[in-house]
Formats: structure tokens, C-alpha cells, sequence
């Protein structure tokens, strides 16, 4: 098994010294950090995103994935963006005001990042206003996340704030929030969970059918 192959799997099974360990010694030998994020590191994220749909594994996996992927990501981002690397588009997540919860949204922008995109983590208790200076910022697309039925019609007020702007695409997710609620409030696209959020910024920004 080679290091690519190794990689992969440590990226699967959550193994983050591994990961960090094979991708630093790619970056010790003047390797291309670029090629090993489009090769093997994104389609790793792919697969376990797969697995999830499919029922194999589940959240907990998934965040021990995520987290094992970013320990990659923290070492070769910095060599990317000096090297000039395009991602797919750039994506703001954030909890809505009054939403102080944040794991979903965690495991979305980790599985966001892991795809390809630029992710700019917003945080919780979000309100218009920081949604606006992220799109401002170049925010392609706004991720919004509820948990509580009580929060979850700040979506809405976000939403109308951006009515009629074509600069940028909103995605709705959470454990409240429905396609139906989703349509209901003019959502650009849903997430139902977070390998199902990545499809739906790829939708948004013309990367899938």
C-alpha cells in the first residue's frame, strides 16, 4: 500500500496522526500538496460522505473523519493559498441569531472544506448583518444552520435581506428544518444532512446536477 492509499484510508477510519504524519512528509520532500488534496484527500471525503448516506457509519464517525482530514488541511492550506490554489468557491456557515448550537454546522464546514471549498466559519448567534459582511467579504454561498424551532425564522429574516441579490445562494439545513420549510422561505437549496449540504453549495454554484 502506498502513501496515497494509506492516506486514504486514514482519512476513512478517522486516523488523524496518520494523516498528518504522510502528509507532512509529502510536504518534507517537495511533493505536490496540491495533487494529494485533488487525487486522494477529496475523494477520500467523498467516500465517507457515501458511506454516510449508505447508513455504514454514522455522525460520530463522520466528525472523527472530518477532524482527521482537517489535521491535513491545517498543514497544506497555508502552502495552497501562497501557491495561488483555486477551490471550488467560497462558502460562509454560520448558526442563525439566537442559535447557539454547533456541531451540525461543524461537521457541514468541515465536510465543505474537505470537498474543496473555502470555508469561513461565522460561529453561532449570527445575524444579518455578519451574513452580509461575509458576502461582502466574497461569499459565494451562505450556509445557515437551526436546531431549535424557536431560531429557526431568523433563516427567514436572512433570507428576505438578500431577496432579489444575485451575488450569492443560500442553503438551509438543520435538525428543524425540512425542503418544505426550505422552499417555504425561498432557500436556494437544502441540506438534509451534511454530506447532503455539500451537494446542495455544488447545486448552488453549478458543480452538480
Amino acid at each position: 500500500m502506498d502513501d496515497h492509499e494509506k492516506l486514504f484510508a486514514a482519512i476513512c477510519n478517522g486516523d488523524r496522526n496518520t494523516v498528518v504524519r504522510i502528509v507532512q512528509s509529502v510536504v518534507d520532500g517537495a511533493g505536490d500538496v496540491g495533487q494529494l488534496l485533488k487525487t486522494t484527500m477529496i475523494p477520500a471525503m467523498g467516500e465517507v460522505g457515501e458511506r454516510f448516506s449508505r447508513n455504514e457509519i454514522f455522525v460520530p464517525e463522520m466528525l472523527v473523519a472530518a477532524r482527521a482530514m482537517q489535521g491535513g488541511l491545517n498543514i497544506i492550506e497555508p502552502i495552497l493559498a501562497n501557491a495561488g490554489h483555486v477551490s471550488l468557491g467560497r462558502v460562509s456557515i454560520g448558526s442563525v441569531k439566537g442559535d447557539l448550537h454547533d456541531i451540525g454546522k461543524n461537521l457541514v464546514a468541515m465536510m465543505l472544506k474537505g470537498a474543496g471549498f473555502t470555508v469561513e466559519d461565522l460561529g453561532v448567534d449570527v445575524d444579518v448583518e455578519d451574513f452580509e459582511q461575509a458576502v461582502q467579504r466574497g461569499a459565494q454561498v451562505l450556509c445557515l444552520s437551526a436546531l431549535l424551532t424557536t431560531t429557526k425564522d431568523e433563516m427567514r429574516v436572512v433570507i428576505d435581506h438578500f431577496q432579489g441579490r444575485t451575488d450569492v445562494k443560500i442553503v438551509v439545513g438543520g435538525a428543524v428544518i425540512t425542503r418544505e420549510y426550505a422552499d417555504e422561505i425561498g432557500a436556494d437549496d437544502f441540506g438534509a444532512d451534511a454530506t447532503d449540504a455539500v451537494r446542495a453549495v455544488k447545486r448552488c454554484l453549478g458543480l452538480e446536477g
